[in-house]
């Protein structure tokens, strides 16, 4: 009687949670589990996908079968992916290298295509390689449709699955972990930080990959080490990015306090061996992306307060934590660490075409800047009298249809922060469409004012957007 209530029991939470969330924490070495809820229900994994794309080509790079510095095109399959992306014209390419740090860093959709078209020849080719991995490392509840998870029938995971993965990362791939905690990236004069806030922040945070779409809420696989130990915390289905983060915090900063009194949980065996459920993954659609949210969902919404969170963690972690929470609270709370400043790094400057190193590299760079500072400029002359929209947020995977016009920022809006260069708005700059009329003006005499005729008005940087390509 008491198996058949709970079986009814974990079909309700299934159908309808009031919030559906998976959470999980893992010692990275041994697989030990610390904490486990809604672990292996089937989730959405929205750009966590990016692990596995990373470590599918990072095995081909450690066998052999290409390098760090082999040079892929982008294909007009990969410039058309959804934002966020990098935006480069198909032709144009970029070394592996380059393509792992935009693709972990930004969360590049059209990057990951890239590195699956050049390891796996297709799309789907790589998709059948990144299947074949999965099922060798276990990751029995896990299927992969694209290389960059945005939304796709049959694009499933879990919260087991994904802390498998993350374990075969460290222990398979230990030489190219760097890709994983990268703070932030410099492409001429952008400057982006990773969505992973436990970078620089959180002390010993080392990995690995966030991700968002409607359906799956916002996903986080991460990591920290301290003391020779390492642990991996999966937070699946969170409200905001900032809320994931404190999430995960929360859970690493038990792990790493609850070690020393291991007998005092009950055993949960390790992650290879939580058993599956077999259920639909929820779907958060309305939840993240509906009308009842004040902007559009994305990657960087820190509008969503997380209050009270602590309080909803704590209240609902399972049995294990209950003695031990609180006993060793750290020195700030895991709110105020994601709510701090990172720590200042230097940004990894990524760029296109061949490896290169040195004086080669900041000449690069700067090249760079100053096409995106000319690029700038013409889209500038070309402004229409649209004001551009300011207070829109930029999704981290982006959608297509419906939630586009929910996520998606516009183009001029995307590149806001980058100035037109100073001869821009020179009347010798301006559009042939824009000729002033006309106009006389005598002298100014003294107490007199000057009357001018009227004049065009030309469009001032950033008062408006043309349909310009995206960048």
């Amino acid at each position: 009687m008491s198996l058949t209530g709970a079986v009814i029991g974990l079909a309700i939470a299934a159908t309808s949670p009031a919030h559906a969330e998976a959470l999980l924490v893992v010692e990275a070495d041994s697989g030990k589990v610390l904490q486990a809820e809604n672990a292996t229900y089937p989730w959405y994994p929205a750009s966590v996908t990016k692990i596995m794309t990373a470590y599918v080509t990072l095995k081909a790079v450690k066998e052999g079968r290409l390098s760090l510095d082999s040079l892929l095109t982008v294909s007009p399959t990969a410039a058309a992916q959804s934002p966020s992306k990098m935006g480069f014209r198909p032709g144009i390419q970029v070394t592996v290298d380059n393509a792992l740090k935009m693709m972990m860093v930004k969360s590049a959709n059209d990057m990951a295509v890239v590195l699956a078209e050049g390891v796996g020849g297709s799309i789907d080719g790589f998709s059948e390689q990144m299947n074949q991995t999965a099922q060798r490392l276990g990751m029995t509840q896990t299927s992969y449709v694209n290389p960059n998870g945005l939304p796709a029938d049959g694009q499933v995971t879990s919260a087991r699955d994904l802390a498998i993965l993350a374990r075969a990362f460290i222990r398979d791939l230990p030489e190219y972990e760097y890709y994983v905690h990268i703070p932030s990236i410099r492409y001429g004069r952008r400057v982006t930080q990773n969505f992973n806030k436990l970078i620089g922040r959180f002390p010993g945070a080392d990995g690995f990959k966030t991700g968002f779409i409607c359906a799956s809420g916002y996903n986080l696989v991460a990591s920290a080490t301290r003391n020779g130990k390492r642990l991996i915390a999966v937070v699946l289905g969170s409200s905001s990015g900032r809320a994931r983060a404190v999430r995960a915090a929360q859970l690493l900063e038990r792990g790493f306090a609850n070690t020393g009194l291991a007998w005092l949980k009950p055993a949960l065996g390790t992650v290879d061996n939580l058993a599956p459920v077999d259920a639909t993954p929820p779907n958060l659609r309305d939840e993240m992306c509906g009308g009842k949210r004040k902007r559009p969902a994305s990657d960087e919404d820190e509008d969503v307060t997380v209050a009270g969170n602590s309080n909803s963690a704590s209240g609902g972690e399972t049995t294990m934590t209950f003695f031990t929470a609180g006993l060793q609270p750290p020195t700030l709370r895991p709110s105020d660490m994601i709510a701090a400043a990172a720590a200042p790094s230097e940004p990894v400057i990524v760029y296109t075409g061949p490896t290169r190193t040195g004086e080669a590299l900041i000449a690069a760079n700067a090249a760079d800047a100053a096409a995106q500072t000319v690029h700038r400029g013409k889209k500038t002359r070309a402004a229409g009298k649209k004001p551009v929209a300011t207070a829109e947020a930029k999704p981290e995977t982006g959608e297509t249809g419906k939630d586009a016009r929910h996520a998606a920022k516009p183009a001029a809006a995307r590149h806001a922060h980058v100035k037109p260069d100073a001869g821009a708005t020179k009347p010798s700059d301006r559009p042939a469409a824009a000729k002033p009329v006309a106009r006389t003006a005598k002298p100014p005499i003294a107490g007199k004012p000057v009357k001018l005729a009227p004049r065009s008005i030309e469009a001032k940087p950033g008062s408006g957007a043309a349909a310009a390509p995206r960048s």
